[in-house]
């Protein structure tokens, strides 16, 4: 009996392995035959090729040769291309990508587009720049002219509202802060602060740095002196102010004065030895 039991456990355990091995050679077949050519064929890379400057036909034979794909992505003018040959593409050529892989193409127009010319005129330089280029204009020469708002635009060489050619060059005449007029300083020593600066402000010229300083002999808050003082300015020119405050004010405040000088020296707070201290 313990013989039989032995002789069937065998046959068993033989007949498990058969199955096994028969499903490993299964399983081997069809991942060679299926899995692998799957797996091979998603890795496989393309090498883009260099269709710039062929025809928009012959740029399509040559990219389905390749098994990529391909669309029109944008047309302008370029006066170097004849019409319907590509100016440009991407991905750029020498790029290995996957296989049906999509190039984008820019192409030469036969017609050079049109676009309206935005008014850039009183825009800040910056701005003017950004609304010429999105409307496919070029930015020309920068030429500063004396008016009082600095980096502002004063002229255009080509006029708003005009179609023009994307591309066009327009060149910008350009604020330089200083106007062309002389004018009269006026004379804000002993004024408020607040009115020192309106007085400035009417006589065409800027307030620039305010700076203050403790005094015992004039009112706080009002000016003590300015510069340049001059009788006559260019329009536009900075006028540089010294404020009075309080005398002790220093002492007072532990922080001080806000000094917009950072340049000025500032001298240390006196103070009084308490009694009983050495």
């Amino acid at each position: 009996m313990k013989e039989l039991l032995k002789k069937i456990f065998n046959k068993k355990v033989f007949f498990a392995a058969g199955i096994l091995a028969t499903s490993a050679v299964i399983i081997a077949i069809i991942f060679d035959l299926f899995i692998m050519p799957h797996y091979t064929n998603f890795n496989k890379g393309v090498t883009v090729p260099d269709v710039t400057k062929l025809s928009l036909e012959d740029a399509e034979s040559l990219l389905e040769r390749y098994g990529l794909r391909h669309e029109v992505h944008e047309r302008r003018a370029n006066s170097v291309y004849p019409a319907n040959y590509i100016i440009d593409q991407a991905p750029s050529p020498k790029q290995i990508v996957k296989p049906n892989r999509k190039v984008y193409l820019t192409v030469n127009t036969a017609v050079t587009p049109q676009t309206v010319v935005p008014n850039v005129v009183n825009m800040s330089l910056r701005n003017a720049e950004i609304q010429l280029e999105n409307h496919g204009l070029v930015v020309g020469t920068r030429s500063y002219e004396s008016s009082r708002f600095r980096n502002t635009i004063l002229r255009q060489s080509v006029a708003p509202g005009d179609t023009v050619a994307r591309g066009t060059v327009v060149n910008l005449a350009v604020s330089d802060g200083l106007g062309s007029r002389i004018v009269d300083v006026p004379d804000v020593e002993g004024m408020r602060l607040s009115e020192a600066q309106q007085a400035i402000i009417r006589a065409g010229l800027r307030v620039g740095e305010i700076r203050f300083e403790p005094s015992r002999e004039h009112t706080p808050n009002t000016i003590i002196d300015y510069s340049p003082r001059e009788e006559q300015l260019t329009e536009g020119q900075v006028i540089l102010l010294v404020v009075a405050e309080r005398f002790d004010a220093r002492e007072e405040l532990e922080e001080g004065a806000i000094i917009d000088d950072t340049t000025a020296v500032v001298p240390p707070p006196e103070f009084d030895d308490e009694p009983g201290e050495n």
